[in-house]
C-alpha cells in the first residue's frame, strides 16, 4: 500500500516521499482515511508508530481542498486546524512536520508555547495561520490578550491527550473546548488508555472510530529491555560504567525529579561522560540547546525528566536508561518508547535499587511479563540495605517502592471536559472491533510544571 493509495493529494505524496517515506505504517493505514472521512477519531498508538503523519497528512489534505475560497475571501483568514500537545519540544516537533509534508500546499502553520516571549507569536497571529499547534497554557494567554479567534477551527487534534491529563491541563482543555465552534472534527491520541482518557473521549468524541495498533499498554516491541540490580549510592557509577563499556555515544537518562537530573548531569560532566539537563525549570533556550546538541551527536548523555522529555524525537534513538523507575507505571512505556521507533532497535536499561521493587512489580504488572534481571559483577546489591521511602517530588515520601497516588501531593477530582459537540450515545461508537470506552469517573490530576 502507498500514501496515494490512501487517497493524499500528488502534493503531500510528493513531500513524504522526499522524508523517505514510500509504505504507510498501520497507524496511518487506519487513521489516514478516517481522517479524510471527517468523522471523529480516538487513535490508540505507541510513539514512534508515525502517529503524527496520521494526522498532520489528512488535516493537510482536506484544507489544502478548500483552500481557494478562503484565501479569495480577503482578511487574515481564520485559524481551521488545533493541534493541542502537552510539551514544548512536542509542540515544536509536530508544527515541524506540519512544515515539511505541507511544503507543497498554500498553507501556513505556527507553533505557540511557553518559555519564550509572547510579542514575536502576537506579531506572526497578525498573519494567516491555517494550522495552530499549541501547549494549551499559552494557548489560553493569547486568548486572554484577544490576539487570536479559535470561532472558525474545523478541526481539532488532542495529540499525546494521555500525558495531557497527567499534566493536569483538563481545566484548561475545558476553558479550550468553550471557545470552539459547534461543528468541527476532533481527533484524539494517546499512547494509553486510561479511565481518565475513557471519560475524556466520551464526552469530546461523537461516534468516533476507534483504532488501536499496538495492545494497550505495550512498549514497542522492538526494545529490548533488561534490569540491573544496584545499590541505590551506586547507580552513578554503574551508569558511567555501562557507558564506557559498551561505548555508548547517545543515551537519554530518566530521573524522577528536576533535581535529580540536574546532580545526576553535573556528577557525569565531572567524570568526563559529557551530559546535559532538561526539564522544566530550564529556559526554553536551554532546552532547544541541549537537545539539538543531543540530536547532533555532539552531547553523549541528556538527563530529562518525564514531562521535559515528551516529544524528543530522535530518528534510531539506540538506547534509553531509566536512572530511577517512574511512579506511575505508564510512565515507563513512555520512557522506553524514545527508542524502537519506526521500526529501528533500541534498548531500554533500568537501574533497580531495593527502594524500588514494588515499583518494578507495577511495571511488570502493566507489561503483563518479567523484565530479565542482571547483575553486573562488582555491583552486586549489598543484602544488608533496607528499601527507603522514595521521594514522589513535593518533598514528601511514599511508602518504600511503592507509587503515590498521584504525581503530585494530592489527587484533584474534576469533571471531564464537555464540549458542545452533541453527546454520543452508548452504541454509536463506529469502526471499531473494540469495547466501547467506560464512562466510570476518573481522578484526574493537579498540573506539573513543563
Amino acid at each position: 500500500m502507498s500514501f496515494a493509495s490512501l487517497g493524499l493529494s500528488d502534493a503531500l505524496v510528493r513531500a513524504v516521499t522526499e522524508r523517505g517515506y514510500t509504505v504507510p505504517t498501520p497507524i496511518q493505514r487506519q487513521a489516514i482515511p478516517a481522517v479524510l472521512s471527517g468523522g471523529d477519531l480516538l487513535a490508540g498508538a505507541q510513539t514512534g508508530t508515525g502517529k503524527t503523519a496520521g494526522f498532520t497528512l489528512p488535516i493537510l489534505h482536506r484544507l489544502a481542498a478548500d483552500h481557494g475560497k478562503i484565501a479569495n475571501a480577503g482578511g487574515r483568514g481564520p485559524i481551521r486546524a488545533l493541534i493541542l500537545t502537552p510539551t514544548r519540544e512536542l509542540a515544536a516537533q509536530v508544527e515541524e512536520s506540519v512544515r515539511e509534508y505541507g511544503k507543497y500546499v498554500k498553507l501556513k502553520s505556527m507553533v505557540i508555547f511557553g518559555g519564550v516571549g509572547i510579542q514575536p507569536q502576537i506579531q506572526q497571529l497578525r498573519s494567516r495561520v491555517d494550522i495552530l499547534v499549541a501547549t494549551p497554557g499559552r494557548l489560553l494567554d493569547h486568548v486572554g490578550q484577544r490576539t487570536l479567534d479559535l470561532s472558525r477551527v474545523e478541526v481539532l487534534v488532542l495529540d499525546e491527550a494521555d500525558r495531557m491529563l497527567d499534566m493536569g491541563f483538563i481545566h484548561d482543555i475545558k476553558k479550550i473546548l468553550a471557545l470552539l465552534p459547534r461543528q468541527r472534527q476532533n481527533l484524539l491520541f494517546s499512547a494509553t488508555f486510561s479511565d481518565e482518557i475513557r471519560i475524556l473521549a466520551d464526552s469530546l468524541l461523537n461516534r468516533p472510530a476507534l483504532i488501536e495498533v499496538a495492545r494497550r499498554n505495550a512498549p514497542a516491541e522492538a526494545v529490548t529491555q533488561r534490569v540491573h540490580l544496584v545499590d541505590r549510592e551506586r547507580k552513578r557509577e554503574l551508569l558511567a560504567h555501562l557507558i564506557r563499556e559498551n561505548q555508548w555515544r547517545q543515551v537519554l537518562v530518566f530521573t524522577r525529579t528536576k533535581h535529580g537530573a540536574n546532580r545526576l548531569s553535573e556528577q557525569l560532566t565531572k567524570g568526563g561522560i559529557a551530559s546535559l539537563a532538561i526539564h522544566g525549570n530550564k529556559s526554553q533556550s536551554a532546552r532547544t540547546h541541549a537537545l539539538a546538541q543531543f540530536k547532533s551527536g555532539a552531547l553523549p548523555v541528556l538527563v530529562a525528566t518525564d514531562i521535559a522529555a515528551r516529544g524528543i524525537d530522535i530518528v534510531e534513538l539506540p538506547q534509553v536508561v531509566n536512572f530511577e523507575l517512574p511512579n506511575v507505571p505508564e510512565d515507563y512505556i513512555h520512557r522506553i518508547g524514545r527508542t524502537g521507533r519506526a521500526g529501528a532497535d533500541g534498548e531500554a536499561v533500568s537501574l533497580v535499587c531495593v527502594d524500588e521493587h514494588k515499583l518494578l512489580a507495577d511495571i511488570e504488572k502493566v507489561l503483563k511479563r518479567s523484565l530479565p534481571r542482571e547483575v553486573m559483577p562488582g555491583f552486586e546489591p549489598d543484602p544488608r540495605i533496607k528499601a527507603e521511602p522514595i521521594p514522589n517530588g513535593r518533598n514528601r515520601s511514599s511508602t518504600p517502592g511503592r507509587a503515590p497516588q498521584s504525581r503530585n501531593s494530592a489527587p484533584a477530582r474534576s469533571e471531564p471536559a464537555r464540549s458542545s459537540q452533541p453527546r454520543s450515545p452508548a452504541s454509536s461508537w463506529r469502526g471499531s472491533t473494540h469495547a466501547r470506552p467506560s464512562t466510570d469517573r476518573g481522578t484526574l490530576r493537579r498540573p506539573a510544571s513543563s
